[in-house]
């Protein structure tokens, strides 16, 4: 929901600040900047759910060679790979957030503070984390949906 709102934020932010240079010759100021931001948003608030869901784009053509027990323990090592990976992604964004807040980094237009989005983007990844790592131990079939959307 956050980054289906997010997206359309920056759908409706571009067509504005487009509209608004081709009718009146004025642009949103910091409209690159809102973007970057609601992207972050966007990126990092829907990768849980793809972890959740097994969304994520897979290479599985040799899969056929493999017996299905090494299938499962293949994909009890990737969940596992993935959940240590993305929880040190959370533990080095949050603190590169509090190094940010403290520093008191803002963007250069705006000056709206990096911190949050950062950090956010640390509990997010940590989610995520937590996604795979549940996967590890508690291996359900995928049920994705080849060529779906979320």
């Amino acid at each position: 929901m956050l980054s289906a709102l997010a997206l359309f934020g920056i759908m409706v932010l571009t067509f504005l600040d487009v509209s608004g240079r081709k009718i009146w010759s004025q642009s949103i100021s910091g409209s690159l900047e809102i973007t970057e931001l609601l992207m972050v948003i966007v990126i990092f608030g829907a990768l849980p759910l793809v972890s959740l869901k097994g969304e994520h784009v897979v290479f599985d053509s040799l899969d056929v060679l493999l017996p299905r027990k090494v299938q499962k323990i293949q994909q009890g090592l990737v969940h596992f790979a993935c959940a240590a990976l993305m929880l040190a992604l959370a533990y080095l964004m949050w603190t590169t957030g509090a190094d940010f807040a403290a520093a008191g980094e803002t963007t250069a237009q705006l000056k709206i503070s990096k911190a949050p989005f950062i950090q956010g983007m640390g509990v997010l990844c940590g989610l995520t984390g937590l996604v795979h790592l549940t996967k590890v131990f508690w291996h359900t079939e995928d049920a994705s949906s080849e060529g779906g959307t979320l």
